[in-house]
């Protein structure tokens, strides 16, 4: 479920706690200090803690509050929240977390909530509209189990065979089960993950919580709420998922839900940064001006391959003939792909991308077409941050590019780790080339050769 590398503090976030009036302390946490407030619980059945150590919820919660303040909490009964209590049921769910809201001084609030969590934030935005600025609901489910005008559930069958699952709970086993009940429905995680699930259970709540909350999910059903819902309302679907049927069928049912389907491998580092700007955008609130001198940009380089040896060979009238048409075919192949020239320097091209996937796009188009004319070129693909040096895209991230560049063989298109986890979904493959140093650049480097994967 990572998807990809993110830099985040190992630490999670300070926890903070909100005591009801019945004297339960529930747990949460805030991240940001944005003009608006989004209240984000997990899925069942949840440890705020744990979320930081999945990379892409990581991400995904530090994105969010760079323009909100995330009020992350979880409910009675599991994870930091007090145990030995009674399983809540969705209306004390409810009732809880308007208490969060209460101990942090929210007035109003958009609800966010992923899977089966959701379901709480559609009943509390029914039930205090008047607190609730809206909603945002990823990969919705209404319901667990499956129904005939209800297709996206599980059968009794099959809700009563993931039991020995719940069984081991906090187990290696677990995990392992777990695994397979993932692949069995599509949406396979990766076995270095197993023992990350079985550690989020056990830090989540013992065995036969952890049953009795699956046993209340299986009998919950919401749909009947849903188009009672008035609120503004954003529903999210991962595209690759298996369930993306789903969503669009529970978005019909809120009147002027907007449905977004989001490209990408489900649950990584660059899916849940397309959602954080589907949110941002959603709640309205604007990316603030980019500063001039700094951005993140894509940066590609290409080279010819032996053109002192085909310039000797040719000589010079020949030569600039040949160079005259390979720019024209690189030029030809920026302006389809968007990409800005900013450089040319004898037969070779350094071009900025907004996109990585044009880049490479592009990149592998140049490479093909100076074929045709007797040409080989060399390129590399990077994205990072740059600066802007007397109107052009500098800085290191422009330096790391040429320097892939220079490591590429002939017709080979290289790119960083970076460009490789930025574009899951966009049907471009990618091999191993190992790891490499770059030439005055710190640290070792994974490149990767990148090639049409459709």
């Amino acid at each position: 479920m990572d998807g990809g590398r993110y830099d985040h503090p190992v630490a999670a976030r300070e926890c903070n706690y909100a005591k009801t009036d019945d004297g339960v302390y529930l747990a949460y946490q805030l991240i940001g200090d944005g003009p608006i407030d989004i209240l984000y619980q997990p899925d069942w059945p949840g440890n705020i803690d744990m979320e930081w150590e999945w990379p892409a919820f990581a991400a995904l919660l530090d994105g969010l509050g760079t323009f909100a303040r995330v009020i992350m909490h979880e409910h009675r009964g599991v994870g930091l929240s007090s145990r030995n209590v009674p399983i809540p049921n969705l209306e004390t769910r409810v009732d809880d977390a308007q208490t969060v809201l209460d101990a942090v001084g929210a007035a109003q609030a958009v609800l966010f909530g992923y899977l089966a969590a959701g379901s709480v934030n559609a009943l509390l935005s029914v039930t205090r509209p008047e607190r609730i600025s809206g909603l945002v609901w990823l990969d919705p489910i209404a319901r667990t189990a499956w129904a005939p005008d209800y297709p996206w559930g599980r059968t009794a069958e099959q809700l009563l065979a993931e039991e020995p699952s719940i069984r081991s709970w906090g187990t290696s086993a677990h995990g392992r089960d777990y695994a397979k009940e993932q692949e069995e429905y599509g949406s396979p995680i990766a076995e270095s993950e197993e023992a990350l699930f079985s550690k989020a259970s056990r830090n989540a709540c013992t065995p036969d919580v952890a049953l009795d909350l699956k046993r209340m999910w299986d009998e919950t059903d919401v749909r009947n709420i849903l188009p009672t819902i008035a609120v503004p309302t954003l529903c999210l679907a991962q595209t690759a998922d298996v369930e993306v049927g789903r969503a669009r069928q529970i978005a019909a049912m809120i009147p002027r839900a907007e449905l977004r389907e989001i490209p990408g491998e489900p649950w990584t580092v660059p899916t849940m940064m397309s959602i954080v700007e589907e949110i941002r955008r959603f709640v309205g609130v604007e990316r603030p001006p980019v500063e001039l001198d700094t951005l993140v940009s894509t940066v590609l380089f290409t080279d010819v391959v032996d053109s002192t040896i085909i310039q000797a060979r040719l000589g010079d009238a020949a030569w600039k003939s040949l160079v005259e048409r390979h720019h024209a075919l690189v030029r030809q192949s920026l302006g389809r792909w968007q990409g800005v020239e900013n450089d040319t320097a004898g037969d070779g091209f350094y071009a900025t991308f907004d996109g990585p996937a044009r880049a490479i796009r592009c990149a592998l188009e140049i490479a093909g077409r100076v074929r045709e004319i007797g040409f080989e070129v060399r390129a590399g693909v990077h994205t990072g941050e740059c600066t802007m040096v007397d109107g052009k895209v500098g800085g290191i991230g422009v330096s790391i590019g040429s320097r892939i560049a220079g490591l590429a063989e002939p017709s080979q298109v290289l790119v960083s780790q970076t460009v490789k986890d930025l574009v899951a979904g966009s049907r471009l493959a990618f091999t191993d080339a190992g790891e490499h140093e770059l030439k005055g650049i710190a640290a070792r480097w994974r490149l990767f050769t990148a090639s049409d994967g459709a």
